[in-house]
This record gives structure tokens, C-alpha cells and sequence, in this order.
């Protein structure tokens, strides 16, 4: 766990009696954070997310534990509420998420301040300290802190994959699917309150359905809310490529309201490095993948995540992964440097990457998507896209086409002095030119 260093805070107004839910870490955590407010509203507790004021009198920070920045983060914002509450700032201060989970005893040693801290599958637990009764006629119903036109959906909990860089199932636990019939009640909820969008996400969305189903059966579930009204997108996250249902692309290709794209981390190039990373495929099987997936779903845009110096990563792999980028040509891609983590398989082997050079092949993979990034945005250029509005921001209204997914995706600008657009519609826009990471173009009637 990162050094802890305590951190000051003055001590602010507040509002008695209401709720400040704080979320760190992925859109899983949001999701987890949404039920938390939807409980606590339910049981008529004040609650607010991310307030923008510190108003509140109750503080309670949904932590993540993945990656040492993100664990940093977290322990730097427990601190910071950690000060307020010692001053009398705030009244009590509750810990929740991934970090908990994992260093629970660490925390309650080092930052004694805190209240009291839960694991990820503790809502109940963090409920009682507010007097109130986790709600099981609220199940399917929740309460999303994302614009009001998409919304994302945790298909699954937990993970049984044995990668060996990821400390995942420590802090979440074994694989659980949610039922397809919880999950059309929810996704029905979210249709009836304006979302247009789901983002479907999991730990692992292919292995969707085995525990319940005896089969993977994320085709059958995409089928099925591809039936509810009023859901125009319906987008997949976090596919793993090795025993990947390639069902789900019939199903892809025959629901004109699932997105041709999909979100699949390969996490490495090098067939050596993929067996030391225990991903159970090798590069030649990932590319045919790849192949397969592109002819079955024409103009799908793929998505990937790559780790840069993971334990035995030499020049040689390296340039491996980049000539596998070069090759493949993805849509979308991010990269991590590798975090070594206690109680992972690869916290075994001696962490001989030096983070100068994790970040400089990090930078050097992005560099050479950057100019792929470029290329494939610059053949846009004429065509007629349909664009989904999320948000004005200076002179600008900014769209997202079928291709992206908020906040990790490109954007498409539309000049907001010469048109209008209404945030949350779709509209149709002639693309009018390109950069790296954007397109820009202009509404078409």
C-alpha cells in the first residue's frame, strides 16, 4: 500500500444531516456508488454525489484499489475528509470500495480518524450506520450520476480469470452474473427515465452467465435488451478474449441498437508475455480473433488496453506489442504502465522494468496510435454520422458517434455560434474535418 502522509484541510460550513457519496476509480465503482445513493434516498437520507460545495456532514468515500496511482488517489481523499473530520468539519466519515477491501486492517491502523470501513460487498453493513435497511424492492432501480441520456449497467460481479498482474479478485471476488430478468428490469427502469445509452460492464462480460446458466450467455442477454423501448445504443465493455462467445457477434450484427464496437483487453503483443501474464492465449489466436470478429461485424470499432513493463518485458517484446499495434490497427486503445501488486502471481517475479522505461514504451505505444488515431479519423472526413450530443462545453457541443464511449473515447465537436443542438439527442453530422483524437463536422437535417 502507498505511504500514507497526512494532508490539512480548513475546516468549511456544513450542512447537517445529508450524505457527500465520493467515487474514485472505474465506471464499476459509479455503479456501485448510484445503488449506495438509491439506498440511502430510499430510507429518506439526504445524500449527494460529489458535492461541489462540501456541504454535507457525512462523508462517505467509495475507494479503488487497482493501480498504485489509483490507490494514492484514493488514500489522498481519504485524508483529506480524515483532516475535516478531526477538525469538525464533517460529523462522520465512512470508507467503502476496493482499497477497503484489500488494506481494510492497514487503513484502521494508519487513519484511526475514519468511522469505520466496509469491503465491496458490505452495503448492508455501511446501511445500519445510518439506521436503515438495505431495500430489496429498490433492486433494479437506481439513481445515475452520468448525464441523464446513458447510463452504465454491472452485468456481473467479481472475476475467475488468473491473470497474473491483477489484484481484482482479491477485492472482488469470484465471477457472479446478475439474472437476465433483473438485468431487463433495470435496463426498462433506466429506458423510462430518458437513458438512451447502456453501457454494459463487468469485470469479464464473456464469461457472463456461467455460473447461473452453465453456459456463457451474454448473446441471449444482449438480445434480450436490445428488445426493451427506447434504448438506441447499447454498448459492450470489457470483453476477455480468450474463450470469447462468438455468438455475440450475430447478435451484434442483427440488432441495429448494438453498437459495432467492443471494448476487448489484450493487454499485450508478445505471445511470451500474454502466457507470463496468464491470459490463456497467444498472439497468433488473438489476431485471428481480431480477423474473425472484423468480418462478422463490418466496421466495428475495437477497442484495447495494454500494459507496458510487466516482469520480464524485454526490448524484444516490446517491439513486439508495437508491431502488433501497427498491425491490428485499433479504433481506440489505453495503456498502463504495470503496478506490481502484492498477492498477484507476478508480484512473484522481481519487478526489473524500470519505471522510467514503462513509462517511455507507454509513450511510445500511444505515439504510434496516435498517428493510426489520425489516419482513421481523417478518412471520416465527408461522411454522415449519427452522433449522440452529451454536453456544451465552451463554443463548442460535443457529440460521441457509435464508435466512442464516454470520457475514454473521441469526441466530435460541432460549432456551437452556428448551430444548435439539443444535448442528449442524436443528430446526424456531416464530418468536416479531423485530429488525433477528434472529429469535427456540423449537423445535416
Amino acid at each position: 500500500m502507498p505511504t500514507i502522509k497526512t494532508k490539512s484541510l480548513k475546516t468549511r460550513g456544513r450542512k447537517k444531516d445529508k450524505v457527500n457519496v465520493v467515487t474514485l476509480g472505474c465506471a464499476k465503482n459509479l455503479v456501485d456508488s448510484e445503488v449506495l445513493l438509491t439506498q440511502l434516498k430510499g430510507n429518506n437520507i439526504s445524500a449527494i454525489h460529489e458535492s461541489p460545495h462540501d456541504d454535507a456532514n457525512i462523508v462517505i468515500v467509495n475507494t479503488c484499489g487497482f493501480i498504485d496511482n489509483a490507490k494514492q488517489e484514493s488514500i489522498d481523499t481519504i485524508l483529506r475528509y480524515a483532516d475535516a473530520r478531526e477538525s469538525g468539519a464533517i460529523d462522520k466519515l465512512f470508507v467503502t470500495g476496493c482499497l477497503s477491501q484489500r488494506y481494510r486492517e492497514d487503513l484502521e491502523k494508519e487513519i484511526p480518524s475514519v468511522d469505520a470501513y466496509f469491503g465491496t460487498m458490505e452495503l448492508p453493513l455501511l446501511l445500519k450506520k445510518f439506521n436503515a435497511d438495505y431495500k430489496h424492492e429498490l433492486v433494479g432501480e437506481r439513481l445515475t450520476t452520468t448525464a441523464s441520456h446513458y447510463a452504465y449497467m454491472k452485468i456481473s460481479e467479481g472475476c475467475d480469470r488468473p491473470c497474473s498482474f491483477c489484484a481484482i479478485p482479491l477485492m472482488r471476488g469470484k465471477h457472479v452474473s446478475k439474472p437476465i430478468e433483473v438485468l431487463e428490469t433495470e435496463a426498462r427502469h433506466l429506458a423510462s427515465q430518458g437513458v438512451k445509452e447502456l453501457l454494459l460492464i463487468a469485470q469479464d462480460s464473456t464469461y457472463y452467465g456461467l455460473d447461473i446458466y452453465k453456459k456463457r450467455n451474454l448473446a441471449e442477454l444482449l438480445d434480450r435488451l436490445a428488445d426493451v423501448d427506447g434504448l438506441e445504443w447499447i454498448r459492450l465493455h470489457y470483453a476477455f478474449p480468450t474463450g470469447f462467445p462468438e455468438d455475440i457477434l450475430e447478435v451484434m450484427a442483427a440488432r441495429d441498437n448494438i453498437c459495432n464496437y467492443l471494448d476487448i483487453p489484450l493487454q499485450h503483443g508478445s505471445s511470451k508475455m500474454l502466457q507470463l501474464m496468464r491470459r490463456g492465449i497467444t498472439r497468433e489466436r488473438t489476431e485471428s480473433l481480431i480477423q474473425n470478429i472484423r468480418s462478422k461485424v463490418p466496421g466495428v470499432a475495437l477497442r484495447t488496453t495494454l500494459i507496458a513493463g510487466h516482469p520480464g518485458e524485454t526490448a524484444e517484446d516490446f517491439q513486439e506489442m508495437m508491431d502488433f499495434v501497427e498491425q491490428s490497427r485499433f479504433d481506440r486503445l489505453g495503456v498502463f504502465t504495470y503496478s506490481h501488486e502484492e498477492q498477484t502471481h507476478s508480484f512473484n517475479f522481481t519487478d526489473n522494468v524500470p519505471e522510467h522505461v514503462k513509462q517511455e514504451r507507454a509513450d511510445l505505444v500511444m505515439e504510434l496510435q496516435q498517428q493510426i488515431s489520425s489516419e482513421i479519423n481523417h478518412s471520416k472526413i465527408g461522411q454522415n454520422l449519427k452522433v449522440l450530443v452529451d454536453r456544451k462545453e465552451g463554443s463548442n457541443f460535443i457529440g460521441r458517434t457509435e464508435a466512442d464511449s464516454p470520457e475514454v473515447d473521441n469526441e466530435v465537436l460541432v460549432d456551437a455560434s452556428t448551430n444548435y443542438l439539443r444535448i442528449g439527442d442524436f443528430a446526424q453530422v456531416r464530418i468536416t474535418g479531423a485530429r488525433e483524437f477528434d472529429l469535427i463536422g456540423h449537423p445535416i437535417n
